[in-house]
């Protein structure tokens, strides 16, 4: 049995290609109860997303959530299954071909070959990495769609990264782009999103900035994640202009018994609500960069309906970015700056001068029994 795996065919006459990985959280295959078995099993089996001792996890994890959440889950992602599949993988297919696209028609030589892969769920990050090197990329920069890093998003990507590579015989050069929450690019495409919303309808009285939560214990043990959440929201508020007041930060989406970081976004919406007498919330999620189960169903639908319930009038949810064409393009910069000084990111390259080296080296290869 073979300990390392290989590229299928190799050429010594072969260009490099650079490779982009394109990763994000994940989806189950279908709105089942036992896809999102299998689904949940992966996302809350990793010790980055629970951290806790095993002996302690994984009796309520087997006990109780897998018996109890799949069902329950399922009949959310009913609700904004499309006829394309999960929302999450549809968008996320569109931005790996913008992407592709523009790195393609940028001041960059390439030849550039992207890939989407899921933490949890198809497609794997495993098996993109091995699309990428079927497409002949030696050097790989990984995208993480996270803006904000955190140990248990682009943390446990770089895990799933390194645990394929691991197994490979031929490692290409690699780059993690860890986090991207001050980005220029990305700043000014929320900001866009934001006032094109109000163009179409109108500005609530307040913007609440919602990201998804995570333990507090979590801060406290070093992730930056709420800084950089803080950091985001800060940016853009500049950005449009916002007067101290106007705007909120809040954490939604999270699981079980202990303190997560505060404050909640379904308690803060109830309280602008009934407290504050808010009747126009406007409500935008920069730590999604797709839109997923946690905006359209958690904020556009569970979160509006408490809202409205306690006195409010408007919740309108302000979409992910998506594929938006200024999100990216401040993707496709993103890349380039942090590909700088492999050549396929060059400016320009001497095609003619490397195609005749690459001809040497095949020529060479095949008087010593090289088959290609």
């Amino acid at each position: 049995m073979k300990l390392y795996s290989a590229k299928r065919s190799f050429r010594h006459d072969e260009v490099p290609a650079l490779g982009v990985l394109i990763a994000n959280l994940g989806t189950p295959d279908e709105p089942t109860p036992s896809a999102l078995r299998r689904y949940l099993h992966a996302f809350l089996s990793d010790p980055r997303v629970i951290e806790l001792p095993r002996w302690r996890w994984w009796p309520i994890l087997y006990g109780m959530v897998l018996r109890t959440r799949p069902k329950k889950s399922a009949e959310a992602y009913q609700e904004v299954w499309g006829e394309d599949g999960s929302p999450l993988l549809s968008i996320g297919k569109r931005q790996a071909e913008g992407i592709q696209q523009r790195l393609e028609a940028r001041n960059a030589v390439g030849p550039f070959a992207v890939e989407l892969g899921m933490r949890y769920g198809n497609p794997s990050i495993a098996s993109a990495l091995r699309r990428l090197r079927e497409a002949g990329a030696r050097r790989i920069v990984a995208l993480p769609l996270y803006p904000q890093y955190s140990a248990s998003t682009t943390g446990s990507t770089f895990d799933a990264v390194a645990q394929e590579l691991m197994r490979w015989r031929w490692v290409p050069e690699f780059r993690l782009i860890g986090q991207y929450h001050d980005d220029k690019g990305y700043i000014e495409a929320l900001a866009n999103s934001i006032r094109e919303h109000w163009a179409r309808e109108g500005q609530g009285e307040r913007l609440l900035f919602s990201f998804h939560g995570m333990p507090k214990r979590y801060l406290f043990d070093g992730d930056p994640y709420h800084c950089q959440c803080q950091k985001t929201a800060r940016l853009v508020a500049q950005r449009l202009g916002l007067a101290p007041g106007s705007w909120d930060v809040a954490f939604q989406s999270r699981f079980g018994n202990e303190e997560w970081l505060k404050p909640y976004t379904d308690e803060t919406v109830v309280q602008l609500a009934r407290d504050e007498g808010v009747k126009r919330l406007d409500v935008i999620c920069p730590g999604f960069a797709a839109d997923c189960l946690e905006t359209l169903e958690e904020i556009a639908g569970e979160n509006r309906e408490y809202f409205e319930a306690n006195g409010g009038e408007r919740l309108a949810y302000i979409p992910a970015l998506n594929d938006r064409h200024d999100h990216l393009d401040a993707l496709a910069r993103l890349i380039l700056q942090h590909a700088q000084g492999w050549p396929e990111a060059a400016a320009s390259r001497d095609w003619e001068e490397e195609r005749w080296q690459l001809a040497e080296t095949a020529e060479r290869a095949r008087r010593m029994g090289a088959q290609a």
